[in-house]
């Protein structure tokens, strides 16, 4: 067996934890990467997994054995580049993941505008209001909202974004405009379970950090349905200040609760870490930050 396929197989179940994700992402069958592992292990004379019908952990041999491994693929990746000259030619097929409301109104004009540069790349985006995993995913640059957790990522701040409650004029015509957050507890809520998840709302308190329990009389898992639902006058919602720009100042929404506002929610763009981070990467990060930053500054609301 070819022992450079067996290294690929071996990193790419590290990384994935799993035989079958890894599999999956190399587009093999399970017994050929449980060939090429075991072919492995034989030539080592050493496990390199403990692995069980329910968990999978790496050995201190394959623990040890897996930088080398990292080192000997990256170093092939680019002396074959550079054989050819495309050491720094963007190419090949990126896949970005994002929000579903940012993705569509900020992400995608930017991944065409990209593409429009860069004929020799395509790309796929995943829009979805939950973080996927870039390795086992198999991701390529993600934009995450929020605070970000230790990981081994590179992380580029592209901006920021605030939490705020909004309504409709109408609605608060008819029901009052609440003074405090526990008066939230008087109001029809639409809660978007992307931005309360728990059912609660959290907000600045004199800028102490603080909380309101909220029972919504509507719950969804999508924004835009949550806004629309708000438009038409059924309740008080949250939303990030991008999402609600355009119905702000067309007099649709208004917000509520200014004072209480948290503090902005940090946005990156994320990548693996790497010794070598592939041209496409780097060539989309370096040309989407700029756009990005300059399109969440656009979509800033000045009442904030």
């Amino acid at each position: 067996m070819d022992r450079l396929h067996e290294l690929e197989v071996f990193v790419a179940v590290a990384d994935a934890g799993s035989f079958a994700k890894a599999g999956a992402r190399l587009r093999l069958s399970p017994p050929a990467v449980t060939r090429a592992i075991s072919a492995l292990e034989d030539r080592l004379g050493a496990r390199v997994f403990n692995r069980t019908t329910r968990s999978l952990t790496i050995t201190d041999v394959g623990q040890r054995f897996l930088e080398s491994a990292r080192r000997v693929l990256v170093d092939l990746d680019t002396a074959e580049k550079e054989a050819v000259g495309e050491t720094a030619m963007p190419q090949g097929h990126l896949t970005i993941t994002a929000s579903v409301t940012f993705g569509r109104s900020v992400l995608a004009p930017v991944v065409c505008g990209f593409l429009s540069q860069h004929p020799r790349l395509t790309a796929s985006v995943i829009l979805l209001d939950r973080i996927l995993n870039l390795v086992e995913d198999g991701i390529d640059v993600a934009v995450r909202i929020g605070p970000l957790p230790d990981s081994n990522l590179i992380a580029k701040r592209i901006g920021a974004v605030h939490r705020i409650l909004v309504a409709s004029p109408d609605y608060l015509a008819r029901r009052g405009t609440p003074a405090s957050p526990a008066e939230l507890k008087l109001h029809s809520v639409i809660a978007f379970t992307g931005l309360m998840p728990n059912r609660e709302w959290r907000f600045n308190n004199e800028q102490t950090p603080n909380s309101v329990t909220i029972s919504p009389t509507f719950e969804i898992n999508d924004a835009a349905a949550a806004i629309g639902a708000a438009e038409m006058g059924h309740g008080i919602t949250i939303a990030l200040s991008y999402m609600v720009r355009d119905q702000i100042r067309e007099g649709k929404l208004t917000t509520i609760l200014d004072h209480y506002t948290p503090p902005p929610r940090p946005v990156h763009l994320v990548y693996s870490q790497a010794r070598l981070v592939a041209p496409k990467i780097r060539a989309f990060v370096d040309f989407a930050a700029p756009h990005l930053r300059l399109a969440l500054d656009q979509l800033a609301l000045t009442t904030l």
